[in-house]
């Protein structure tokens, strides 16, 4: 039986199309990480990921849409390490804080892109999923699973709570306002009193 030429060559263009758009988003974050939202110009992101402009807005219309790529992007590699290396500590409280703390330090690493992704989530009115995906990630280290966590569900509901609280700890992080020990400590309070007994 012979390949269909036709679905081979479908297939082909579609893995090009998947390493032109992860190349124009890496492009986009080393842009933010150096210079937050700012440093995002769509011309610059298109040089920068060797692509036409054109180009760039077939993938991205805009630069919220962009940033939004971005953002899900760095939930994938946070989801991604979670998976490889699940949360150990002892109890659902401190198992989501551990995936806060982890996703805290990973961001702090760049602080640039960390408040642009950030001030993207405040601003922005294009829905990222941030807050979706970041209950579902401590749903899982909670209880183990989120598909059986249904909507309206008081777990998902302080889950999002929590996570909206981790959010508001990261901007007084990216100020300067509060150290890592200082949030880790806090976030340690609210998740003793909202957790437990999941």
């Amino acid at each position: 039986m012979t390949a269909d030429p036709t679905a081979t060559e479908q297939g082909v263009r579609s893995r090009s199309q998947h390493q032109r758009r992860k190349r124009i988003v890496q492009a986009a974050a080393a842009l933010a990480s150096r210079g937050g939202v700012e440093a995002m110009q769509m011309r610059t992101v298109a040089e920068r990921a060797g692509v036409a402009l054109g180009t760039l807005y077939r993938y991205f219309p805009s630069k919220m849409d962009l940033v939004v790529a971005v953002v899900s992007e760095e939930l994938d590699l946070l989801e991604g390490s979670i998976e490889r290396r699940p949360p150990r500590a002892e109890g659902p409280p401190r198992r989501a804080v551990e995936v806060l703390m982890r996703a805290s330090r990973g961001l702090m690493r760049e602080p640039e892109l960390a408040e642009a992704l950030i001030r993207s989530l405040l601003l922005s009115d294009v829905k990222t999923g941030f807050g979706d995906r970041m209950t579902g990630m401590l749903l899982r280290a909670a209880t183990g699973t989120d598909a059986a966590v249904p909507e309206g569900d008081p777990r998902r509901v302080t889950a999002r709570a929590l996570s909206s609280v981790w959010t508001m700890e990261m901007i007084e992080m990216l100020r300067g306002h509060t150290t890592m020990e200082e949030t880790q400590a806090r976030l340690e309070t609210i998740a003793d009193r909202l957790l437990t007994g999941f």
